[in-house]
Formats: structure tokens, sequence, C-alpha cells
């Protein structure tokens, strides 16, 4: 008899070291409140942002993760960061699965453990940390904010996927 043995391997980094050795600029994230909940950590690219999330705290499971227009995180809810960043040339649509989609902030869906920790590498192909490189440049005059939602992201849905309510924020400045 044949036994068959499949074993799959999942590997959630638990360690802040993890983040803060990785090149690029650190960003705070907190929860309601200004409780720090983690890290997010920018690393310019040739062709994008790659974007290392650490935090904790979250409910366990998918989280729809944007970027927003504005740098502040003090409010509750972080309502005044905004709308997801976008060409302004062109109305907002959200949705990475959309045709028609303009949201330059729309990023994948990050996953929290049981334990409500996530770790995540996401690349941000239109975005960038300075001007001059025919990406959006999110350290313009009034920042960017990167927000974790309470949800996840259909990549669909307007205007934000479904994703619900915004559960953590890093000011981008």
């Amino acid at each position: 008899m044949l036994k068959a043995l499949t074993t799959i391997s999942i590997v959630f980094m638990t360690q802040a070291s993890a983040i803060a050795q990785a090149p690029g600029s650190s960003y705070e994230i907190v929860a309601d409140g200004g409780r720090k909940v983690g890290i997010a950590r920018l690393t310019e690219a040739p062709r994008g942002l790659l974007i290392r999330v650490e935090t904790t705290g979250l409910t366990p499971g998918w989280h729809g993760m944007h970027i927003h227009s504005v740098a502040t995180c003090a409010d509750a809810g972080f309502k005044a960061s905004g709308g997801h960043v976008h060409d302004s040339a062109t109305a907002s649509v959200h949705g990475l699965l959309s045709a028609s989609e303009t949201d330059l902030g729309d990023l994948p869906n990050i996953y929290a453990g049981p334990d409500g920790k996530a770790v995540a590498e996401v690349f941000a192909p239109n975005v960038a940390l300075g001007g001059g490189t025919g990406r959006l440049n999110l350290l313009d005059a009034d920042g960017s904010a990167l927000i974790i939602h309470a949800s996840p992201d259909d990549h669909t849905s307007q205007p934000i996927g479904g994703a619900g309510a915004r559960v953590a924020c890093a000011a981008i400045r």
C-alpha cells in the first residue's frame, strides 16, 4: 500500500528584526487611538515600490490594504487620510480585477493568522517615494497613508472593494 504524504508549509515571520533589516524607509503602523501595532517599510525599486508590512492586533483572516491620499492617522477611523491615491486626471475607479481600475493605491489583501499577526510583502508598480519617476509620488505636499481595513477587498466593488472600516494606519511623509 502506497502512502502519500503532502506537506504544506506556511511560514509567518514574527520577528520585527526581519522587517527592520530591509532597506528603505520605515513608517509606524498605529491602531485607532495611536497605539503602535506594527511597521511598514517602503523601498524604492526601479519600476515601483516594495512594501513590507508587519502588524499585530488584527482579527484573523484577510484584510484589504490600500494607499490613501493624505498622511494622517490622528483621527478616529482614519477618515482624514482621504480616498485612495489615483491619477488626478481621471475619476477614481477601484479594483485590481477591474478593467477600468485607476486607483494607484490598490494593493493585494494581507492575511492575519489566528494570533492576529500579519507579515506581508507586496509590490506597487504605480507609486514612488519621490518625483521624476513617471509614477505617482507618495511624498507630495500632504503625503500619503497606508491603510489596513477590517475586511478583505474583493478587488471589484466600488468604492473600496467591500473592505470595510479602516483599522490600522501608517502616515507616509
